[in-house]
């Protein structure tokens, strides 16, 4: 039987965002930015559904007097990151 895929996962953007953090845990903002190619507004937008499920934690700072974001993946991002992946694999392996 199939499972359904987390339709908060399923989305490109989120999905990257969150793929990169489950090897890494924690990232800058500007750093997550460059990696998926993704603009500004995008991922502010993206990062803050992700925060808002409690899939990331999103700490905000300063560094050299310049603002700086944070976002770490949480444990319940990192169970629905893996709920996903085995989502897939039960499309794959049938």
């Amino acid at each position: 039987m199939f499972k359904g895929l987390n339709p908060l996962l399923h989305s490109e953007l989120r999905l990257a965002i969150m793929s990169l953090l489950i090897s890494i845990q924690e990232a800058d903002f500007m750093y997550i930015m460059e990696q998926t190619k993704a603009s500004g507004g995008n991922m502010s937008v993206q990062v803050d559904k992700l925060n808002k499920a409690g899939y990331i934690k999103v700490t905000k700072t300063f560094k050299d007097k310049r603002p700086r974001t944070i976002c770490k993946i949480t444990q319940k991002g990192i169970d629905a990151f893996e709920e996903y992946v085995e989502a897939l694999k039960s499309y794959i392996n049938k």
